[in-house]
């Protein structure tokens, strides 16, 4: 809490190392983590705090795209083309826009640090997504989708762990794969009751649209036990995001555009199906994709609908009408600014953003980046609860909070 406002953020993460997620991995699962060595990518992370230091860990990398095109040079094929598994792709490159040091381990088992940071910056809830791995196997489930089933249970009693410090306060989703719906149901059912489990995170592989009818079951399981929808996007690994074949091959480009791309995709699709007319109860977040371009997205999707008549169900609100009304929301990324959110929150209204940071990623403030959100000037324009709305009351409002 700051000043009186509480702060909940949708936007942090943790990132086990490999080592440590196979300590909680199921007994009838273990004798299957040879399969995974293919994978198994070797890197260095920045451990910032007192004594910031390098350490080595150890990921998965399925098929990382490289991104390595230097603009104004020739684009080749393998610019853009995935590489081989266990291989990293597309150079960092990135800076930590910390302000203050972060906890070391927060990312691994570490959460009792986490929440001294939380105490620290004035957040009362974080919600929090796993690192790439999660959604880069869905390029496994082809050839075998109960690899990425094992894995993603051993996140969930290693969330059962790592949240049982502040139940309260820790909250994340439920992994499970759109390519085998009796599992994540019965994924969904198993977990349910436990009070970290605050979302549904569905992993959409290549070719199998967020509207496709053998998701209806996962999403009737979920409308009736009040489980939001989550979406997190990444850049580099599957099920990779649209138009990645036709991004000229450099980084920066791509990982301005991906996220967005990826959340405009699921927003229109959620949208246009009727699925939230189907599902009362059904709503969508997404994080770290950003926020000025839903207003021109739902704008436009709703003059398109209207205009090329016939080609898709009627529903019973306009898409803007849907987001105003807050079934989808979106994470606000603090460095896009006062001036944008304010024209967000003109155009969306006061239910539809959520205060995001991306801790402890070098991309967040920490630990100024809620009270930054806060103290911009523009607050007083809109109701008394607007800021306290965006700080906390629509992330608490769309999780499962029971």
């Amino acid at each position: 809490m700051i000043n009186g406002i509480k702060v909940a953020d949708m936007d942090t993460h943790v990132d086990p190392n490999l080592t440590v997620l196979e300590k909680y991995v199921e007994p009838g699962f273990r004798h299957r983590l040879p399969e995974l060595e293919p994978y198994k990518l070797v890197r260095r992370n920045i451990r910032r705090g007192p004594g910031e230091e390098t350490v080595p860990a150890v990921g998965l990398s399925v098929g990382a795209l490289p991104f390595n095109r230097w603009p104004g040079t020739k684009l080749e094929a393998d610019h853009q083309a995935p590489g081989a598994p266990g291989r990293g792709g597309a150079r960092p490159g990135t800076v930590s826009m910390h302000r203050g040091p972060v906890t070391p381990g927060v990312e691994d088992e570490n959460s009792e640090g986490r929440l001294i940071d939380m105490d620290t910056e004035g957040r009362d809830l974080d919600f929090i997504f796993p690192g790439m791995w999660a959604s880069s196997l869905t390029g496994l489930y082809d050839q075998d989708v109960t690899l990425a089933e094992g894995m993603y249970r051993a996140y969930h009693n290693y969330m059962e762990t790592y949240t049982s410090v502040a139940p309260d306060r820790l909250k994340s989703s439920l992994q499970v794969p759109g390519a085998d719906p009796e599992w994540a149901i019965s994924e969904i059912k198993k977990w349910a009751n436990s009070k970290w489990v605050a979302a549904v995170w569905i992993h959409l592989p290549p070719g199998l649209p967020v509207d496709d009818p053998d998701l209806d079951p996962v999403f009737a399981t979920m409308n009736d036990l009040d489980l939001p929808l989550v979406h997190h996007s990444f850049f580099m690994e599957p099920p990779y995001f649209p138009g990645h074949q036709d991004i000229w091959g450099n980084s920066v480009v791509a990982r301005t555009a991906a996220h967005p791309w990826g959340a405009a995709r699921l927003c229109a699709y959620l949208i246009l199906s009727g699925l939230f007319d189907k599902y009362p109860n059904l709503r969508a977040g997404v994080s770290e994709v950003g926020h000025g371009w839903l207003p021109n997205w739902v704008i436009r999707l709703g003059f398109n609908k209207s205009y090329a008549q016939g080609l898709t169900p009627k529903l019973k609100y306009t898409p803007l009408e849907y987001v105003q009304m807050g079934r989808f929301r979106c994470a606000a990324e603090p460095f896009e600014g006062p001036l944008m959110t304010e024209a967000c929150v003109k155009i969306l209204g006061e239910n539809c953003l959520m205060h995001q940071s991306d801790y402890p990623h070098g991309q967040s403030f920490f630990p100024e980046t809620a009270r930054e959100v806060m103290e911009w000037d523009f607050w007083g324009n809109f109701s008394p609860e607007a800021l306290q709305k965006h700080m906390y009351g629509n992330a608490v409002s769309f999780l499962r909070m029971a």
